[in-house]
């Protein structure tokens, strides 16, 4: 299984009054991990759905789990695969380590849902966009009901 890994500096701006990462800093890095994900699959500029319709997903759920502070400026690595690719959603799998060690500062998931872009209900991924991300993925379901 194939994963993206980005680069951040972490600034002072970031940090909190103890001189730790601050707790909703995390949710961006993975903001600009998945972003960068995108783009690394060819989804950057302008979105057109008539010609990528997968493009229109909206994001169901956050989770983040903290494992060991950020103390301090400096950048930190932020890994970004799919979890679990199902009939309409995807979820992504995060960490965010350190630059020298594979150790985790914290992990999280985001599940996004692929919907209509009238009626904002889910609709299934398209076959060419499973082809596509399925190297990244941990685990696919095996039935398009599924």
């Amino acid at each position: 299984m194939r994963f993206h890994e980005t680069i951040h500096g972490v600034y002072f701006d970031d940090l909190d009054a103890f001189h730790i990462l601050h707790n909703a800093r995390y949710l961006l890095l993975f903001e600009h991990a998945i972003g960068s994900f995108w783009r690394q699959l060819g989804w950057g500029g302008v979105l057109d759905f008539n010609s990528n319709p997968d493009q229109y997903h909206l994001v169901r759920a956050n989770s983040l789990d903290y494992q060991r502070p950020v103390i301090g400026t400096g950048q930190v690595r932020v890994r970004v695969w799919v979890e679990r690719l199902g009939r309409t959603s995807l979820t992504f799998g995060l960490r965010v380590m350190p630059l020298d060690e594979d150790i985790e500062h914290a992990t999280g998931r985001r599940t996004v849902v692929r919907v209509d872009p009238e009626s904002k209900r889910p609709v299934p991924w398209t076959d060419s966009f499973r082809a596509e991300i399925a190297p990244y993925c941990a685990h696919i379901d095996a039935e398009a009901g599924a």
